[in-house]
């Protein structure tokens, strides 16, 4: 049988004028105690033993109880709090020491300290309640929290650690100065929550952490929207972040699942995965991120596997050392390039299409940085469908490019193998190579360019067979400066321009053209000269007696009798 006491501050029949009096009261019966306290305030520290539930009987906000400093309330036992407001400073202004607490539509304010202590072994539920200015610390032990606000915390909003474990749902936290929830060696499932304005990561998870997030929304914060850190685990589902540094990110070691997310306005990324984090990202949309959409960078391995990139700058970089594999997105509208692949990196494309952005693909580095394409579509791009330079290896499979500048090209010393893949109507060239770069294709076709379909430049070095080049304005192909290959059982066709020019050092076998073919020395540069702005050469005719210089920062120019201007 539960035993009720009543105070008021005013006093009356059988009333208590303090709620520690109600307390002794009831723990010298040893019983279960319902205290049922009046309007007013208390100006005491109360501490709770037993079987105890303590009711503000004119509801919510109706019974202040506060000190000036120190603690508030603490229990030990199974302890109920209903209605109450709690004030406290410099101290846990609610401690759990022992068993269970209970606080329903209270208030608490903590000023500079702890607002909610549950201590090891204990579990707490918060329910339909605000904290405000405090941290609420969970420290090895269970709870949950459902329907509160947290508000202006001056130190994490919610922190679970050392083995905690708690649930919070359908809650908001607003302008924490660090983290929304962190969750450091311990466990948290985060569900209908929003969060907005914290100074660092709204959702944090370190020291091995494993955490549950979904259908969040989180919006203008300083730092990440969630990050995973320190080897956690965990999952982010169909939750939405807006207007974060990043939306989601992952390093030293972390390794998420992430899907159905939509990351937008993101400052500088949307995913990013860095130092030897990996983490598998599913069907999620990035939108208009500062800089780049999908960032693996200094060791990162993440997989990512449908969804779509729209706006923004760069969509997929993969850098300094990194890796990912990335399947069956959309990409479109950028002012960047689509594809980045740089500094000893590897990039794995598969089902990409790419609408509308100005580069396709770029690779830069050494020798051990490569991408693999397969089933990539490139539409409607300003410069270069796909581009590799510096000593980096790109592998193409089944993959398009249609209107477009330059289809696919290889510079410097980079190495570049194309197999059954097509270009479509592009303005300058179908596949390129210059410097003394390697260009390999197997069953490629250009159709429809306004210049070259083949073209190769000063030392590099062409090996196509099986391919078709048709309809092309200038040439099937040319091949210029000191530029040697073969061309094998190939076919030029169309009614424009010459079947192939070519300077002695190409081997044609079995080449079928009904268009010219002639053999002379070819140059790269029109008598007098025109400034290309594109990463390889632009022939719109036969062009003799002339060089091009690309890529440099420095450029002379020398003029003879003879030759005239060379740049």
């Amino acid at each position: 049988m539960v035993t009720r006491y009543v105070v008021s501050p005013w006093g009356g029949r059988r009333a208590h004028r303090d709620i520690t009096s109600a307390l002794r009261a009831a723990a010298a019966r040893g019983r279960a105690a319902l205290i049922e306290i009046a309007p007013g305030r208390y100006e005491e520290a109360l501490t709770v033993r037993g079987e105890v539930r303590l009711v503000a009987t004119e509801g919510p906000g109706t019974v202040v109880v506060s000190r000036p400093r120190g603690a508030v309330l603490d229990t030990f036992g199974s302890v109920h709090v209903q209605g109450l407001t709690l004030t406290g400073r410099d101290a846990d202004v609610v401690g759990c020491h022992a068993g269970t607490l209970t606080l329903e539509h209270t208030e608490i304010r903590a000023h500079n300290g702890v607002g909610l202590h549950a201590r090891p072994n204990t579990s707490v539920t918060l329910r339909d309640s605000v904290v405000l200015h405090g941290r609420t610390l969970f420290t090895g032990a269970g709870g949950l929290v459902e329907r509160c606000r947290f508000t202006a915390a001056a130190d994490n909003a919610i922190a679970v650690i050392e083995g905690a474990h708690v649930a919070v749902r359908d809650s908001r936290i607003e302008d924490s100065r660090i983290h929304g929830v962190r969750v450091s060696d311990a466990r948290a499932e985060v569900t209908g929550c929003e969060l907005t304005g914290t100074g660092e990561a709204a959702l944090m998870a370190d020291a091995r952490a494993e955490l549950t997030v979904a259908n969040c929304v989180i919006t203008a914060v300083h730092g990440e929207g969630i990050m995973f850190v320190e080897q956690s685990r965990g999952s982010v589902d169909d939750t939405r972040v807006t207007d974060a540094r990043h939306g989601i990110a992952a390093t030293t070691g972390a390794d998420p699942v992430v899907r159905r997310c939509v990351l937008t306005d993101c400052r500088d990324t949307g995913i990013i995965v860095q130092s030897a984090a990996r983490g598998r990202f599913e069907d999620c949309l990035v939108v208009d991120a500062g800089n780049v959409a999908v960032f693996s960078t200094e060791g990162g391995a993440p997989e990512v596997h449908g969804g779509r990139i729209a706006g923004g700058n760069v969509g997929i970089a993969v850098t300094d050392g990194a890796r990912g594999r990335f399947a069956g997105i959309g990409i479109a509208d950028l002012t960047g390039t689509a594809l980045r692949v740089w500094d000893g990196s590897r990039g794995v494309f598969e089902h990409i299409r790419v609408d509308r952005c100005p580069s396709g693909l770029d690779t830069r580095g050494d020798g051990g940085t490569t991408a693999d394409l397969a089933d990539v579509a490139f539409r409607d791009f300003a410069i270069t469908a796909v581009t590799a330079l510096g000593h980096t290896r790109i592998t193409l499979k089944d993959v398009s490019a249609e209107r477009g500048v330059v289809g696919f090209g290889a510079g410097e010393e980079a190495q570049l193998f194309v197999h059954d893949s097509g270009v479509t109507a592009v303005r300058v060239g179908g596949a390129v190579a210059y410097g003394t770069a390697r260009l390999v294709a197997r069953n490629l076709t250009v159709n429809g360019s306004e210049g070259t379909g083949l073209s190769g430049a000063n030392s590099a070095y062409l090996d196509v067979a099986d391919s078709e080049f048709s309809d092309c304005a200038t040439a099937g192909a040319i091949f210029a400066d000191e530029c040697a290959g073969r061309l094998v059982d190939c076919a030029v066709s169309g009614t424009r321009g010459a079947g192939v020019l070519h300077n002695g050092r190409v081997d044609l076998v079995s080449l079928r053209t009904s268009l010219t073919v002639l053999k002379e020395t070819v140059r790269t540069v029109e008598p007098t000269p025109t400034i290309i702005t594109y990463d390889g050469p632009v022939f719109h005719g036969p062009v003799s007696h002339a060089q091009f210089a690309w890529n440099n920062d420095n450029v002379v120019q020398q003029q003879t009798e003879e030759d005239g201007p060379r740049t």
